[in-house]
């Protein structure tokens, strides 16, 4: 064999190197593309993480604590009195808000001071009720009031289909005693996917699967702080880390 020939095996392998490189980056590309598909379908379907911005949630969430929320949970179980749910602001729904649930479709909420009354028989007699028990409820300004007009109400019945929702830092939050109460959803007559903030109508046959057009507009329900960082002191609140959300 002269010096500088190529024999036919070393051509082979030539041929098949661009070939061996085109399916590497098919691969990678491949696998890239599933590894973005499992985290927007668990981003939407299964689990989704927030960040808390304000204090109207004190003291069970603190400014700065980065929370999980269940997207599922609401598949297996009706919502409930207290628990804690991340929602669109019914005003501006590109807004996500946190408050804990107080009143339940159909309830009759009296709200009288610091106090809470559900379904009392005898509002002009509340000696005669018992106030709902709120251990995670804080009256940190003792002048403060709700964020808006009216921070007290004569009594008022949930809506059907609608919740009553309040923070837990009482006299900071702009809650339903501000803009009403939230309703869980709308029927559409299409089928409506959400991109973080956009939004995608497509036709679809509603009346074969009605549950598919059903625009929700509570994301779920938040049950852990998986990180928290105190930005007065610049540092993390490790105590908090791992904690499950009452």
């Amino acid at each position: 064999m002269t010096e500088g020939a190529v024999t036919e095996d070393d051509a082979d392998k030539d041929a098949d190197s661009p070939r061996r490189e085109k399916s590497a980056i098919r691969e990678y590309a491949e696998a890239i593309l599933i590894a973005l598909l499992l985290a927007l379908f668990v981003r939407a379907f299964v689990v989704q993480a927030f960040k808390i911005p304000s204090g109207s949630m004190e003291n069970t969430l603190l400014v700065g604590d980065h929370i999980l929320v269940s997207k599922f949970i609401y598949w297996f179980r009706d919502i409930e009195r207290g628990d804690v749910i991340v929602f669109r602001y019914p005003r501006e729904e590109w807004r996500d808000f946190i408050k804990r649930v107080v009143g339940l479709p159909g309830d009759v909420v009296l709200v009288r001071g610091k106090r809470v009354y559900i379904n009392c028989k005898t509002p002009g007699a509340l000696d005669l009720c018992t106030p709902l028990a709120e251990p995670y409820a804080v009256f940190k300004d003792p002048d403060g009031v709700a964020a808006g007009p009216p921070s007290e109400r004569n009594p008022f019945r949930v809506p059907k289909g609608s919740y009553f929702v309040m923070g837990d830092n009482r006299n900071n939050s702009q809650d339903g005693r501000y803009w009403g109460y939230l309703k869980a959803g709308y029927q559409l007559d299409h089928l409506r996917l959400r991109f973080s903030d956009y939004v995608l109508d497509i036709p679809f046959p509603c009346g074969l699967w009605r549950s598919a057009c059903w625009d929700s507009k509570i994301r779920g329900s938040a049950f852990m702080i998986y990180w928290s960082w105190n930005q007065d002191t610049g540092s993390v609140r490790w105590g908090r880390i791992g904690s499950g959300i009452d």
